[in-house]
């Protein structure tokens, strides 16, 4: 039996030599070997279309004041690369980190004339445009880039929730009295939502705009990579 088996293994083994061996010999002549990097998870170099029913997701229309009182609307935006997020003035939790990866965000882009900041407050009846004028020096001098805007009530929920479905709600119940999710939107040039995709393939739709202490990468560290691929697309 041991004979029978070791005769065997030299047939598969000379098997494999004939099949296999001229060929990866050639493959290295010819300097033809493997070089992909594993480590590069899937999705991760292009950025997805947020799809809804089929087509396309892009921001809705908007019309807004901004810190310097001037009115501000999606069209302004055309051209340009831009991160949307909702907060408010008075917010004791997680609006402070939003905004300081934020900042992160603006320190890295700012200075570009095809990048922009949209930052929404869902507290309208206090974020009065001069108030929002003394929150935004807390993060930067004078900007035309990072817009910190203010409108109706019912048309800032409306564009949270409905808009790009990011909830925000008024609940006297809790710190601040306002609820909102911590997430950043990332527009295109054309005005569309994009992502990045999961391990799995599936879009994330949103990043994550505060930290989070289990995760590796932060939403911040994927939107410095991904902003500069929508900045760099035709």
């Amino acid at each position: 039996m041991k004979k029978n088996t070791s005769i065997g293994l030299v047939v598969v083994l000379g098997i494999f030599g004939y099949l296999f061996i001229p060929k990866i010999i050639n493959r290295l002549a010819e300097n033809q070997t493997i070089t992909s990097n594993r480590s590069v998870k899937p999705g991760h170099t292009s950025l997805d279309f947020i799809r809804l029913n089929g087509e396309a997701k892009k921001v809705p229309d908007f019309l807004m004041l901004n810190q310097d009182s001037l009115y501000i609307s999606n069209e302004d935006y055309l051209g340009k690369v831009y991160v949307v997020e909702f907060f408010f003035s008075r917010c004791p939790s997680i609006c402070p980190i939003m905004n300081k990866n934020m900042k992160i965000l603006y320190d890295q882009f700012g200075e570009r004339s095809d990048f922009g900041i949209a930052s929404f407050t869902i507290d309208p009846e206090h974020d009065t445009p001069s108030t929002l004028k003394k929150y935004a020096e807390g993060y930067v001098d004078k900007s035309s880039t990072w817009n910190f805007l203010t409108g109706e009530k019912e048309t800032i929920y409306a564009l949270a929730n409905t808009g790009f479905n990011i909830f925000a709600s008024i609940n006297p119940a809790v710190a601040g009295g306002f609820e909102h999710q911590g997430y950043f939107a990332l527009i295109d040039k054309n005005g569309y939502i994009r992502s990045r995709q999961d391990d799995y393939g599936n879009p994330i739709v949103y990043y994550m705009g505060i930290d989070q202490e289990e995760q590796e990468e932060q939403g911040v560290d994927q939107l410095l990579v991904d902003i500069e691929k929508l900045l760099n697309e035709n």
